[in-house]
């Protein structure tokens, strides 16, 4: 197979490749292990994937300081498996104390073998998801503030945010004009980010898709109605086609625990320039499934007239769990929306809101449709609450985390 072909990162000019490896599922562990305590076959298995990686031209690799062990397992391997054209990216989360977010970032320097004056290609501020976490950023005296130091002192590259956050909030850190890219959520099945995307695009920033396969619907372990809706193709080749072909977006992460979870990814690549044949018929198929089973009034205006989750009573998250209802009713994605279920209201703001396990118990149907007044579908909404409380509750939150 040829190398990964690149595109220009934005205004940062480094060359990046269509797939980068993302460093969640690689971790042996959500616990920050001390390095005695990481086995000798999870790192041999991190060394088969990175040489895997270095070989079929994945030159980037992302990580965090709060992906558990992946810092230190990441940092142990980089000198024994080299690459001149790497691409090195951590993330660290922002703190109302630029102290604080400090003393992280010079653990994440150590965690990852680079204490010593060593440098990182790229930093993310890792999860501008509140409004807080924007402003403790771009403070006078805030995080930012920090970042700029070690840019001067040449420990860090470029500096991009990463986001679970709202549209208007990505867009007022992309507007800022602070960063030079942006890791964000975008696939086929949530593609409300296309705005963010195309402002990113105005402001020359690079552009890179989080989490595809897991967050694009569990994409590892399809269900069986969607390898038949896409097939003759995967749905993880389907689904890297319909982001790589989408205009802005530089490149998607890839986690692999492995690296035979490459495989799928190298497949998509070389079936890149056969995508606007490939592409047409699988869309037209998914969305005619999508309006057998859903309709076309519900498709047009499910949305309209839910109020924000704090708004509602006991805190109800309608516009995600209305969405996990479409994708469990069009595509049978059952794996998927029980991971997110689980997570509403466990995750603090990486998952805000709650899931419907409170309805009929802690918050009545009279107290939801006191709020549901400008809804069309005002009737019909709880009863999907209690069919998804049904189908979906009842998940270990503990195990959920762990996957995410």
């Amino acid at each position: 197979m040829a190398p990964i072909p690149t595109r220009r990162f934005g205004r940062t000019e480094l060359e990046m490749p269509l797939l980068s490896l993302g460093g969640m599922r690689f971790q042996q562990s959500w616990s920050d292990l001390d390095a005695d305590q990481i086995s000798g076959a999870s790192q041999q298995k991190l060394q088969t994937t990175l040489a895997r990686a270095v070989e079929v031209g994945l030159h980037h690799i992302e990580t965090a300081r709060h992906y558990g062990s992946s810092e230190r397992q990441l940092g142990a391997l980089l000198a024994k498996v080299p690459d001149p054209k790497r691409i090195l990216q951590t993330k660290v989360p922002p703190a109302a104390d630029p102290g604080e977010f400090e003393a992280e970032l010079e653990t994440s320097f150590s965690r990852l073998g680079l204490a010593d004056g060593g440098r990182i290609d790229l930093l993310a501020i890792h999860g501008i998801n509140l409004e807080e976490h924007l402003q403790q950023t771009l403070a006078p005296g805030g995080c930012m503030e920090v970042v700029r130091r070690w840019q001067q002192q040449g420990r860090i590259g470029h500096v991009g945010f990463s986001t679970h956050g709202s549209l208007a909030l990505i867009e007022r850190a992309i507007a800022s004009d602070q960063f030079d890219y942006v890791n964000l959520h975008w696939y086929f099945i949530r593609q409300e980010n296309r705005p963010a995307i195309e402002l990113a695009r105005a402001h020359d920033m690079g552009v890179f898709v989080i989490s595809p396969t897991d967050k694009g619907g569990h994409l590892h372990h399809p269900s069986a109605r969607l390898l038949e809706l896409c097939s003759p193709l995967h749905p993880i080749v389907f689904n890297d086609l319909f982001c790589l072909t989408a205009p802005g977006i530089h490149t998607i992460s890839v986690g692999a625990s492995g690296p035979g979870d490459l495989d799928l990814h190298l497949q998509a690549v070389e079936l890149l320039p056969r995508a606007p044949e490939l592409l047409p018929p699988l869309l037209e198929r998914l969305e005619e499934a999508r309006q057998v089973a859903l309709g076309e009034p519900w498709l047009a205006s499910w949305q309209e007239g839910l109020p924000d989750w704090p708004d509602t009573p006991g805190q109800l998250n309608l516009p995600l769990l209305l969405w996990l209802h479409n994708l469990l009713e069009a595509w049978d994605l059952e794996s998927f929306a029980k991971a997110r279920y689980g997570l509403l209201g466990n995750g603090g703001h990486w998952f805000p809101g709650a899931n419907a396990d409170a309805f009929d118990q802690q918050v009545s149907e009279a107290e939801l449709l006191l709020v549901l007044g400008k809804s069309p579908w005002a009737q019909e909404i709880p009863a999907i609450l209690r069919q998804l409380k049904r189908r979906l509750g009842g998940q270990s939150v503990r195990r959920l985390i762990e996957e995410v």
